[in-house]
């Protein structure tokens, strides 16, 4: 068949505008070869299938018509990487620090027993804990068992003041890895608190507190007597008189009323409560208040008799006496409840740090469209 050389004219115009057009609606698509064969009606060797080219790309999930991980103007967003769990960990250990210094000085810390003077409600190696937020809420009561602070108390040396936050700080976070100095620390059951008219024994051999006696079966050691030595004694201001429950070896307020301050201790030397023991697991306990000291008569003020009182002779010397000397724990427990509160710090603050990071990418894509504002 015979064309003329405008007919070739035109079928070639057809196929130059068709390539031309091919390139100008998928700019990001390369052109293989010619269009269609006419004499065939398929595409060419290499071609894509009819109408692919002028369909352009597919438009990705949200229907922006750009590839995936591409901004509407056609550059790629870039995704900053999610940090590895090792980048992550000296951000960890540095919150759990922390948090550990801060609990153990302000919060809650452990104790271990190394003496006999608190059996049985506290007995040899039992590690308890200590809340020291508490007198912040309350004031001390009697029946609480007290870790205090011995230096200037019954110990030679200046009472304890505590420092501003920064300082206490320091000195926890000393303390923790054996450094500074923890000072003499004790532990006893409060008797009487400011005020209180202390004294043993009555007829029965009771220790009384304001003319009430007290029933002290319940955490006395079995076999101890109340008191074997006798005292009156009515408790200054800001100042409490302490005992052990083992009253035969306890060295205790009986033992220093030629101190000063008559036997008693500062309250400002409190350090906490102790609530709970938690080792060994088989001697798990909460140390409660004992029921004798809900007796209402006891709030009655105590009478402004004379602090003089007598003392007799002890059965067991006063070399054998125990004063229920506390060591602090190891640093394990504060780390690990520093661990524990930081884990979901951390994990909250990677997952902000990442949805802020996906947010500003949005951005930054959005602002490179092609319908920007330039």
């Amino acid at each position: 068949m015979l064309v003329s050389g405008s007919d070739q004219d035109d079928a070639s115009g057809t196929r130059d505008l068709g390539q031309v057009y091919r390139s100008d609606t998928g700019s990001r698509r390369a052109v293989r070869g010619p269009g269609p064969r006419e004499d065939q009606g398929e595409p060419a060797p290499g071609d894509d299938a009819p109408g692919a080219a002028a369909a352009g790309p597919a438009p990705d999930a949200d229907g922006s018509g750009s590839p995936a991980g591409a901004a509407p103007g056609g550059r790629r967003v870039r995704h900053r990487s999610k940090r590895s769990f090792w980048r992550e960990l000296p951000i960890l250990i540095v919150i759990a620090l922390l948090l550990a210094v801060v609990i153990k000085t302000f919060a809650v810390q452990a104790f271990w027993i190394p003496s006999g003077s608190m059996e049985n409600t506290l007995e040899v190696n039992d590690r308890v804990l200590v809340n020291k937020i508490v007198y912040h809420l309350r004031d001390i009561h009697r029946g609480d068992i007290v870790v205090f602070n011995g230096d200037g108390s019954w110990d030679p040396g200046t009472i304890p003041v505590s420092g501003n936050v920064f300082e206490q700080f320091y000195d926890g976070f000393a303390s923790m890895f054996g450094f500074g100095h923890p000072g003499d620390i004790l532990i006893k059951r409060v008797i009487g608190i400011p005020g209180d008219h202390v004294a043993c024994c009555d007829a029965q051999g009771r220790v009384t507190v304001n003319g009430v006696p007290l029933d002290e079966a319940s955490y006395l050691y079995p076999g101890s007597a109340p008191s074997l030595a006798k005292f009156s004694v009515v408790v200054p201001q800001g100042r409490l008189w302490v005992m052990g429950d083992n009253r035969l070896v306890s060295a205790d307020s009986r033992d220093h009323m030629g101190d000063p301050g008559g036997g008693t201790i500062p309250e400002s030397a409190v350090v906490g409560r102790a609530f709970i023991i938690i080792w060994p697991p088989s001697r798990w306990r909460i140390l409660p208040i004992p029921a004798t000291f809900s007796q209402p008569q006891l709030g009655a003020s105590g009478s402004a008799a004379s602090t003089a009182a007598s003392s007799a002779a002890s059965a067991a010397s006063q070399a054998a006496l125990l004063s229920a000397r506390l060591e602090p724990a190891g640093p394990a427990l504060p780390l690990s409840l520093g661990f524990a509160a930081a884990l979901p710090l951390t994990w909250l603050q990677r997952r902000v740090r990442i949805r802020v990071a996906r947010r500003r990418a949005r951005g930054r894509a959005l602002r490179g469209g092609p319908d920007a504002a330039p």
